[in-house]
């Protein structure tokens, strides 16, 4: 099925509009990543202990923040939990720390819960759900987290300067980049927090916009060999528009099965189908608005390099 048949978009024409506004939004993430100190870390990353309570009829939020802050829980994040009587309450190492030490995974949970149960008398407190993470597995976890992103994307430039060439490997790898910056930017903006899930959704996305980049890279190797006469440009822009349907059609099945699971998933899938839902989007525009034009200009520089070198 071709939803753009004999398409003759001009992409690479702008690619310049494209770069200034990738990149500008790029700086515009890190800078913003920067100004906020990092990220809002779960509990996988930061150790500590995470209880998931129901409270029935269920307060206001801030009065219950009060109420862990009033009891001397010191650092403590309270967030709604899907449902309004659902609440989640991150409880940092030095809170925890004491029963993880001592093995006791829940008497910190209970003690919180038994605290809000004196808190409100009239309300019902259900504990639905306790993890627990010490400081040692909370740190190795960050660190394979890193260690996973950077792997991926040195192995990956790796395939395919082995498959192609080399400026189609660094030209992969820059949209990667773009893709990932984006990504946490968003997440600074939303306050998301940054788990386990958020960084297999990261690796998902990073897979799904390789594949785009693939496919548009492979016609351009395929019209290179038969379309000579035309120039590197023209060949570039065919082969966006002629893997244009098949980008989209791809891009607007996965949006569409990842949005139901972002719109009814439930809480626990949450951020990681929101985290694909944009990952598709950035995804695909980084696939024909940067990757492949990047191309053209590394092209078009070395041809110019070469018409101004000494000699020539």
């Amino acid at each position: 099925m071709e939803f753009f048949k004999n398409a003759n978009y001009n992409f690479t024409g702008a690619m310049k509009i494209a770069f200034i506004i990738s990149g500008t939004l790029c700086v515009a993430s890190l800078l913003l990543v920067l100004a906020k100190g990092g990220f809002r870390q779960s509990v996988d990353f930061t150790g500590g202990t995470m209880v998931q309570v129901k409270v029935t009829p269920a307060p206001a939020i801030n009065a219950i923040r009060q109420e862990v802050a009033n009891r001397g829980y010191g650092g403590v994040q309270v967030t709604e939990f899907g449902a309004t009587d659902e609440f989640m309450i991150n409880l940092p190492l030095a809170e925890g720390a004491q029963s993880v030490a001592n093995g006791s995974t829940g008497s910190v949970a209970q003690k919180l819960v038994n605290d809000l149960k004196a808190g409100f008398p009239t309300s019902q407190v259900e504990m639905r759900r306790v993890e627990t993470v010490g400081p040692k597995i909370g740190a190795e976890l960050r660190t394979a987290a890193f260690n996973s992103i950077i792997a991926g994307l040195v192995l990956i430039s790796i395939y395919i300067w082995v498959r192609f060439v080399f400026r189609y490997g660094m030209a992969a790898i820059l949209a990667l980049t773009h893709d990932v910056i984006l990504t946490l930017g968003v997440f600074s903006v939303l306050n998301i927090e940054i788990s386990l899930q958020i960084i297999a959704a990261l690796l998902t996305i990073i897979g799904y916009s390789l594949n785009d980049t693939i496919v548009v890279f492979d016609r351009i190797r395929e019209n290179m060999k038969l379309r000579r006469k035309e120039s590197y440009r023209e060949v570039v822009n065919r082969s966006i528009n002629e893997t244009l349907s098949r980008t989209i059609l791809t891009s607007t099945a996965t949006f569409a099965v990842s949005t139901m699971l972002w719109v009814m998933g439930g809480p626990v899938i949450r951020d990681f189908a929101f985290t694909l839902c944009f990952g598709v989007i950035v995804g695909t525009y980084s696939s024909v608005f940067i990757a492949a034009p990047l191309l053209v200009w590394w092209y078009e520089r070395q041809i110019a390099d070469k018409r101004t070198a000494p000699g020539m």
